[in-house]
């Protein structure tokens, strides 16, 4: 308060005359402090955050994998007593096991429909989230090159919702006991 009353003073002596006067009166007028907003109670509002679901999707499709494929279990196996055709036997029904479940979940489908190999050509405003461009990037589009690889999208995606607790969220596959 008592800057503001300095400042008034300080005012009037740099402007002076008339327009002083006009001003001391505007200056005068009693100062009316601002209404205190309006505090919601809690019982009006309640904003709440989104809850976390008890299992990320991530565990829910590496339990899948892992159930129908038995993926984790090659995975982490050490391979270093197997022979290469040993692996190769065993990874042959562990991936065609995958293909199955990442079918079922996501229906997966290629990005671009033309063969590896054959020319292709992304015009002005293509997606980049579609289409990554490597080799001997420069200028502006059109751009004209060789299909690497198709890419790979999903048409669908339903994982299974998580009904189990909150104990076992991140329980890929289960302890087997046998009795």
């Amino acid at each position: 308060m008592r800057l503001l009353l300095a400042l008034r003073a300080f005012w009037v002596v740099l402007v002076g005359g008339e327009a002083a006067g006009r001003i001391r009166a505007a200056l005068e007028q009693p100062i009316v402090p601002a209404p205190e907003p309006v505090k919601p109670s809690a019982a009006t509002v309640r904003i709440e955050k989104p809850k976390r679901p008890l299992r990320s999707e991530a565990v829910t499709l590496l339990a899948a994998l892992q159930r129908e494929a038995r993926f984790v279990d090659l995975v982490q196996e050490s391979l270093d007593a197997y022979t290469d055709a040993q692996v190769g036997a065993a990874a042959r029904d562990v991936l065609r096991e995958c293909r199955t479940v990442l079918e079922r979940l996501f229906a997966l489908k290629p990005v671009a429909d033309q063969e590896e190999g054959a020319a292709i050509e992304l015009a002005t405003g293509f997606d980049a989230a579609r289409f990554r461009l490597t080799g001997n990037v420069v200028g502006e589009p059109p751009f004209r090159g060789r299909l690497v690889h198709p890419g790979w999208e999903a048409a669908r995606c339903e994982l299974p919702a998580w009904s189990g607790g909150e104990s076992s969220a991140r329980v890929v596959a289960p302890a087997e006991v046998e009795l």
